[in-house]
């Protein structure tokens, strides 16, 4: 088991790059904060200084006082001491609220900038890039990137003004004494070295290992009914058992570099306690130094290897989130594939900032101008020249197998991505003319697999359109004959909908999303298979609130279920991506080709003579 383990951990020397060559990637997120910083630091180092001087006060203590035995002058001393401890108290305050502050605002405007970014990414990003992997950027990746940047500096700070200023005092008390502390130095940072790097690696491969046990946790719970159903909990049990018991191996294993390395840094540091004892307690003995200059080399040498850990802790940590740094600032500098130009910006504005009193009204009116495309993750044409007129008010139908490339067209024509040669024109513009927010904003989309978000109906109809009444939200759920959907929720449009809108069965969600969508009275409708995953008597419903909201709009069908396309103003039939036949249904039909084979799959050869 050993071994096996061992074999995991192999790549436990690779090389790590060097620290700090990522910040200035995040300048434009510290800029901001870099006055209040500079006030942390020099609280920081007026804090540091004061840690330095205690001993010094006791010095003066023992050797005045107690020495002495006379205690005159102590009532001045005390209030001195105390002054010191207040003034330290303030800069202490002042350094941590500081920095802490500066933590969370970085991370904040780390969080809101990569989200934010993220809404204006094409298509082609999310297709690239799983969930798991943005979601780790937006959350994990700025929490570690704001804790570790300004906390990181501030301890470099503190440690370094410590450590500096101990040495300086040591050396001006006694050389000697101060070189063989400063011999044992180096020790200390090696040793922390080889054990930072140890635990660090050790460490990150229990997280990881945790991940995946939490991946199993949720793979049992959320895969309950498949897992009875094909009966393997057995082996779902043998693969849990296995990687908890190497999360086990590995935090004891853990443990023991843990303990064994502060158990090491105890003993060169009670090492370097007992040579201060000896050579220090020599020198007061030949009354060559006195018991309080003794007293004040104790007190530096018994936690002078503590600023050296925090030290070497940090700078590792530094390093660790380089990584971070790198993955968040390429999630923030990626150029989205679909993008408005500075001019339409200029006239438009942008999706966070439209200025909607620039925006023409759109009629409808869409063409295919001799476009080619290709997906960016593609090699292959999926479009060669291809050419076609929408008019306003026409319902375009596109059919084929399933995986057949059924979405491309409409993905054109809403922008989610843009045409690799030729143009869409959009009432005789290039849609490029003017901005995706224009566009959007007179589009409705109702998607194969609804999504609700958690909250009320009302509030989920009203991402259609925000400032909608109560008035205009029942209408459009009358539109789509969804009343019975709410009525039966109990509390209305105050009903919730649950995670995901899980309160309800997909049907119901997707008369719902219809209602969304006609909430915003779009000039342009895309139905992605929109009946496809529901049960006959809601897609009759569907059916009926389709032939309704279509009328007077330019809309896009994308259907698997042939019977409900039948009425299209024209068919666009696609295989392996292209584009093969067009018309109307009657004109397919009488060609006998694909359409008409695919027509004949689904229905027999009576049903299929009634629908002719």
């Amino acid at each position: 088991m050993d071994e096996e383990l061992d074999e995991e951990l192999k790549d436990e020397g690779k090389k790590v790059s060097l620290p700090f060559f990522g910040i200035p990637k995040l300048m434009p997120f510290l800029k901001p904060y870099v006055k209040p910083f500079i006030l942390c630091v020099i609280c920081g180092i007026i804090g540091s200084a004061i840690d330095v001087i205690y001993p010094l006060f006791n010095r003066y203590a023992i050797d005045n006082f107690i020495g002495r035995g006379d205690l005159t002058g102590l009532p001045a001393f005390i209030i001195l001491y105390l002054l010191v401890m207040v003034i330290q108290l303030i800069t202490d305050y002042f350094a941590v609220t500081k920095e802490i502050a500066s933590n969370i605002n970085v991370s904040t405007d780390l969080r809101r900038a990569s989200f934010n970014h993220l809404q204006t990414l094409s298509f082609s990003y999310f297709n690239q890039n799983n969930v798991g992997y943005i979601q780790a950027r937006v959350t994990s990746d700025t929490a570690r990137i704001g804790d570790i940047v300004f906390d990181g500096a501030m301890q470099l700070v503190w440690n370094g003004t410590y450590m500096i200023g101990v040495f300086a005092v040591m050396f001006s008390i006694n050389a000697k004494l101060a070189a063989m502390i400063l011999i044992l130095i180096p020790i200390g940072v090696l040793v922390t070295i080889f054990f930072e790097k140890k635990l660090t690696f050790l460490n990150r491969k229990v997280r990881e290992k945790n991940s995946q046990i939490t991946g199993d946790y949720n793979e049992g719970i959320t895969g309950a009914r498949a897992l009875k159903t094909l009966v393997v909990e057995d082996k779902l049990y043998d693969e849990f058992k296995g990687d908890t018991e190497k999360m086990r191996r590995l935090s004891v294993r853990t443990t023991k570099y843990s303990a064994f390395f502060w158990s090491f840094m105890g003993f060169v540091s009670s090492l370097t306690l007992a040579l201060v004892l000896w050579q220090g307690g020599i020198l007061t003995r030949d009354n060559f130094m006195m018991i309080g200059t003794l007293s004040v080399f104790m007190s530096y040498a018994s936690g002078i290897l503590d600023p050296v850990q925090t030290i070497v802790n940090t700078i590792s940590n530094l390093i660790q989130a380089e990584v971070n740094i790198e993955r968040l600032t390429n999630l923030i500098n990626t150029e989205s594939d679909v993008a408005d130009s500075p001019e339409v910006i200029e006239k438009y504005g942008d999706m966070f900032h439209p200025k909607k009193e620039n925006w023409e009204p759109l009629i409808g009116d869409i063409e295919f101008k001799d476009v080619s495309f290709k997906y960016p993750d593609g090699d292959e044409m999926v479009l060669e020249h291809f050419n076609l007129k929408v008019p306003q008010g026409t319902n375009v139908a596109i059919v084929g197998e399933t995986g057949a490339g059924k979405s491309t067209l409409v993905n054109l024509v809403c922008r989610f991505f843009e045409p690799t040669s030729g143009q869409v024109l959009i009432d005789g513009r290039d849609a490029r003319e003017r901005s995706q927010g224009w566009l959007h904003g007179n589009l409705g989309y109702v998607l194969q697999t609804p999504h609700l978000f958690s909250g009320t109906v009302r509030e989920n109809l009203r991402y259609g359109k925000p400032d909608a009444t109560d008035e205009e939200i029942m209408e459009a759920v009358r539109t789509v004959d969804a009343e019975s959907v709410i009525e039966k929720m109990g509390n209305g449009l105050d009903s919730e909908v649950g995670e995901g809108g899980d309160l309800l069965s997909t049907g119901e969600k997707q008369l719902l999303s219809f209602a969304r969508a006609i909430l915003a009275d779009p000039r342009i409708l895309v139905l992605d298979e929109a009946t496809s995953s529901i049960d006959t008597v809601t897609e009759k419903r569907i059916q009926s609130a389709i032939g309704k909201v279509i009328k007077g709009r330019t809309s896009f069908m994308i259907a698997h279920r042939l019977s409900t396309v039948v009425d299209a103003d024209v068919i666009l039939v696609v295989k392996d991506g292209k584009i093969i036949e067009r018309g109307t249904h009657k004109e397919l039909m009488a060609e006998k080709g694909y359409y008409y084979e695919l027509f004949s799959r689904q229905f027999d050869t009576v049903q299929t003579q009634q629908i002719i």
